[in-house]
Order: structure tokens, then sequence, then C-alpha cells
């Protein structure tokens, strides 16, 4: 790894390291102080002993992920958007790609190939719809909301009954509610 440089994670595990190889500090605490297990810092020391700072950078610096859009897949997704895909949202895209063109791309992977060529997707969202929250009636009684649960209360021992609640909500009071188990 030549011209590597570290970020300041990894150059804090150079500084720990060197203190554990200068005795000042045990394994057990550095592994504490870089949030890894005791085992993983005993490999971070081995590495670090071998091959030195670039022991301790990412392994797969500087490499290309293995599942990257290739160039050409991504031209070609812009020249069918331009041409007869064109005003297509991205989900309605991506569909059509896969239905028509046989190219399999995630809905996220081709927004994220049109966004990074400055074309949105055509399609406006809706404003949210603020809910509307009905008024209390004036009186007591006036809307009596009741509920029955079903539930075997006595365990097997005898029928089923049922726990009937009624509430008044111009009352509010929540903790008042006359309930009592009623038999079916």
């Amino acid at each position: 790894m030549k011209g590597l440089t570290l970020n300041q994670r990894e150059q804090a595990r150079v500084q720990i390291m060197n203190r554990v190889l200068e005795g000042w500090v045990r394994v057990s605490e550095a592994a504490e102080i870089m949030g890894v297990s005791e085992r993983h810092a005993w490999r971070l020391l081995a590495a670090y002993r071998k091959e030195g700072a670039a022991a301790l950078a990412h392994g797969n610096r500087g490499r290309s992920p293995v599942q990257k859009t290739s160039e050409g897949l991504s031209k070609k997704v812009l020249e069918l958007i331009e041409g007869p895909y064109q005003g297509f949202n991205h989900c309605h895209l991506t569909d059509m790609l896969a239905e028509r063109e046989g190219i399999v791309l995630s809905r996220s992977t081709v927004r994220r190939i049109l966004t990074a060529r400055g074309m949105k997707s055509p399609r406006q969202r809706r404003p949210s719809k603020h809910r509307c929250r009905r008024e209390r009636y004036a009186q007591e009684g006036m809307l009596l909301q009741i509920d029955g649960s079903r539930h075997d209360w006595l365990e097997g021992r005898g029928p089923y009954l049922t726990l009937v609640g009624a509430i008044d909500p111009p009352t509010a009071d929540y903790g008042d509610s006359s309930s009592r188990p009623v038999p079916e």
C-alpha cells in the first residue's frame, strides 16, 4: 500500500499499539479503548508487528466495490431515460427496464444513477393531510362509546365472560369507567 494515509481512528490505533509495545498498556485495556474484542486486539497487534501501520488500514481501501454498477450499464440507462422512457418516474422506469430491456436493477440504483446526472423523478409528492379531530360533544351522554372483550375470566371453571366498558368522552374520566363481567 504505497502512499497510505491513515484516518483519525487508524492513527489512534497506531498510538495505542505503540503504547502496548512499550508496555504502558495491556492488550485487554487497548481492546477496550479501541472498542474491539481482546482477541481482535491480539490479531491487530500481530499484524502491526509484522506489517507496521499499513496493517491497521482497512483492506478494501482503494478498491472499487464488487457490486458496483458498471459505467456502460449506467450510460445505457441514461440513454433510455432520455429516449423512449422519457418522463417515467423512478419506480416505473425500474419496472420497464426489467420487463422490456432485461436490465434488472433496484429502484434505489436507478434513482442513484439519475440523481447523479441531475434528473429528478417527475412524480410530485402530495402534501400530507393533517388529521382532523372530532369536536367533543357539549353534554355528557351524547356520545357513549362501548366496547366488549370476551375472555376466559374463570380460567376454565365456568363459562366465558365478556367485560363491557363504556366511556363518555366529554367527561374524559377514563379511570372511572363502569365495567363488570357479563355472562354470555
